[in-house]
């Protein structure tokens, strides 16, 4: 990991959510990640870690499932100071 990618993540504030969508499914959203920290590395390690399947979209991470009481504990483990994740 480099230093501007160590600072990326300093500086964001992400947001952890949950969204229904069809027929009851729960997906966990994140959202706030900028492109500096390379959020298709960090995708595919909260997948493998969580389990699931989701998408990588625009600043924003959607993984299928509630994961939301684990995500912060994961984020921090990942480099992200804690608090500048926030649980809605």
């Amino acid at each position: 990991m480099c230093v501007c990618e160590a600072i990326a993540r300093e500086q964001q504030k992400i947001t952890v959510a949950i969204e229904k969508r069809k027929f009851g499914k729960k997906y966990t959203v994140i959202s706030g990640i900028k492109k500096e920290a390379n959020i298709n590395e960090i995708f595919k390690a909260l997948k493998s870690k969580f389990a699931c399947g989701g998408t990588a979209k625009t600043g924003q991470i959607e993984l299928q499932g509630d994961h939301k009481s684990r995500m912060k504990a994961a984020l921090v483990d990942m480099g992200f100071p804690e608090e500048t994740i926030e649980i809605a």
